[in-house]
């Protein structure tokens, strides 16, 4: 067969790149072509993504790719989930996509179940109740009187409007929509009773297209402009969590995932939703997959905690290289300040470290004294809680799991990864870093027809990723340790 290359955008919270995978052999080979800064805006008390500003950095990697010779099989763009831009009648963006962090949606769930109870939107939906998912939004913004969604005629997800301002085309692509707690997972339709109570249209929505659906060509004047050419772009899992999800390297269905960065997901792969009580009273999700799968996960806050420590410390000087983090918290005391990393102070605080200091204080614990401290109490209390949602996992899983996938940047943590198999008493398999754009450009290669099945990408990622395993080590230490986690999240 012959070489075929594709070109992936992967845009998170805090960066976006460009990358160019080839299949060859077998093989995938992937480089990246550009890196570029994402960052929520304020303006006048609202928080904002600069969509155009992602759109320009979006035409700097078509440039990239075409300097390099390559014209591309197919684009595929994945980001992450919830957020959306509104549109008009005529096709102007009314308005940039309103950030999940905006604190327009404190206390907007609470105010939507006096119209319609929680319970039912999780029936509905199966989604995890955070303030932050679109339904919340949108009826925040409604209640708000923000302009652009009252005058929408459309909402796209942040993937498919800047597959839209590519293309001139719009799609809805499913993995993203299920982020929304707006999708019903048994029908994979929307839920119009849900967007009618949240005061908006339920023809705003565009019904869901599957991953792999060509969404149509780069228009004529970005072609010429960027030199590439008339490139077909396609919907990939938009979600970068089920892009991750794709690119797990597993051998069988027997396994949990974790992609680990800013946030931390830990879910399974099944072939059904688990919509129960239980996994109500857990506040577990249900997200789009591919193929027809489900993500049955849990969002935990992840290295959102360390990020914003590092940035209020590098603002008194003190800058650490990710190795010399490793290093401080490998030589600190062991168990001296435990948090709940999804405590609701720790959402966007003022101060992390301060937030850190006074949750340790309310719950009876020496606060950190050294930033050496503050990063080992971040390391283990995730290490604690991922053991506390696994078990969460095992007791509705419709299989034994056996070892969790660690994915995404935080797998070339080394010793968090040990440190969450000493945690959960199971095997940790980390890798691949890159899992993300990894599976943003299989999806491409299946929509190509170079491969047929998730268990075909899965086999030719594991051929050419490199994979570390981590076995469970000072369990008993660790067992003791998650008995005082748990007293204390209690």
């Amino acid at each position: 067969m012959l070489d075929k290359s594709f070109l992936a955008f992967d845009l998170g919270a805090t960066s976006g790149r460009s990358i160019l995978a080839t299949i060859r052999n077998g093989k995938l080979e992937m480089r990246e072509l550009t890196r570029f800064p994402n960052a929520i805006m304020e303006v006048h008390g609202k928080y904002y993504w600069d969509i155009f500003s992602l759109y320009q950095a979006l035409k700097e990697g078509l440039v990239a790719c075409a300097k390099e010779g390559v014209h591309p099989d197919s684009i595929g763009i994945d980001t992450w989930g919830v957020d959306f831009v509104a549109v008009a009648e005529d096709g102007t963006l009314l308005s940039l996509p309103r950030a999940y962090r905006d604190p327009y949606t404190d206390g907007a769930p609470e105010a939507f179940f006096k119209i319609v109870p929680k319970e039912k939107v999780y029936e509905l939906t199966g989604i995890q109740i955070m303030n932050f998912n679109s339904l919340y939004q949108l009826f925040a913004g409604v209640r708000e009187q923000f302009a652009p969604m009252l005058k929408a005629s459309k909402f796209l997800f942040v993937p498919d409007a800047l597959s839209y301002l590519l293309t001139g085309q719009m799609v809805c692509e499913y993995t993203i929509a299920s982020t929304s707690q707006i999708l019903n997972p048994r029908s994979r339709q929307f839920e119009g009773s849900l967007l009618q109570a949240a005061g908006v249209r339920p023809d705003t929505f565009l019904p869901p297209v599957e991953p792999g659906t060509k969404v149509g060509e780069l228009t004529d004047a970005l072609a010429q402009e960027t030199g590439i050419g008339k490139v077909p772009v396609v919907t990939v899992a938009g979600h970068d969590t089920a892009s991750a999800v794709v690119a797990v390297p597993a051998e069988n269905e027997k396994f949990a995932y974790l992609s680990s960065g800013t946030w931390s997901l830990m879910g399974i792969e099944v072939e059904e939703p688990i919509i129960t009580p239980q996994s109500y009273d857990m506040n577990f999700t249900n997200e789009g997959g591919i193929e027809g799968t489900t993500r049955f996960l849990k969002n935990i806050t992840g290295m959102w905690l360390l990020e914003q420590c590092r940035k209020e410390w590098s603002k008194s000087g003190r800058d650490y290289s990710y190795p010399e983090i490793v290093k401080m918290a490998g030589e600190a005391e062991a168990f001296r300040s435990l948090i709940n990393p999804d405590d609701a102070t720790f959402a966007n605080p003022a101060s992390m470290t301060q937030a850190i200091a006074d949750y340790c204080r309310r719950t009876g614990q020496p606060t950190p004294e050294t930033d050496a401290q503050y990063i080992r109490c971040i390391f283990e209390s995730l290490a604690l809680r991922y053991h506390q949602v696994l078990d969460m996992l095992k007791s509705v899983a419709p299989f034994a799991i056996e070892k969790l996938h660690v994915i995404g940047g935080g797998s070339q943590n080394k010793l968090l990864n040990q440190w969450t198999a000493n945690a959960i008493g199971m095997p940790v398999v980390a890798g691949p870093s890159e899992a993300t754009a990894i599976g943003n450009c299989m999806m491409q290669a299946k929509a190509a027809g170079v491969v047929a099945s998730r268990q075909e990408m899965r086999r030719i990622i594991a051929q050419s990723v490199s994979l570390e395993t981590f076995e469970p080590k000072d369990t008993e230490l660790w067992d003791n340790a998650y008995e005082r986690f748990q007293k204390m999240v209690r």
